[in-house]
């Protein structure tokens, strides 16, 4: 038979969110019924009793912070590879448009 799958149904696994937020104290004993979890981002601080699968406030503590990429950066300033692209040129002076009838009397001046 093949894998069912049920929408909107029960999380399968047991992974706290609170171990990877920043607001989230966990004090582990020696058996996995040993777990003691402290929610820090409310006034007063709570002892949550379950295992929280989804947190309006979660903050991935694993995430880096602006400042942390910033360090991290490379800096890749613009390098034009060649001089001319075959079938394009640089504009170097910039003329001001000239009007179609404005040629046409240039013409008929000469």
């Amino acid at each position: 038979m093949g894998k069912l799958n049920v929408k909107n149904g029960t999380p399968v696994g047991s992974v706290h969110l609170c171990k990877s937020c920043n607001w989230g104290q966990v004090v582990a004993g020696y058996r996995e019924s040993d777990l003691l979890v402290i929610c820090m981002n409310t006034s007063p601080n709570i002892a949550v009793p379950f295992t929280v699968f989804d947190c309006s406030e979660f903050s991935d503590k694993r995430k880096p912070t602006w400042d942390e990429m910033e360090k991290l950066a490379i800096s890749v300033d613009p390098v034009r590879v060649s001089a001319k692209t075959r079938g394009f040129y640089a504009v170097t002076t910039i003329q001001p448009a000239q009007d179609d009838d404005d040629e046409d009397e240039a013409a008929r001046a000469i």
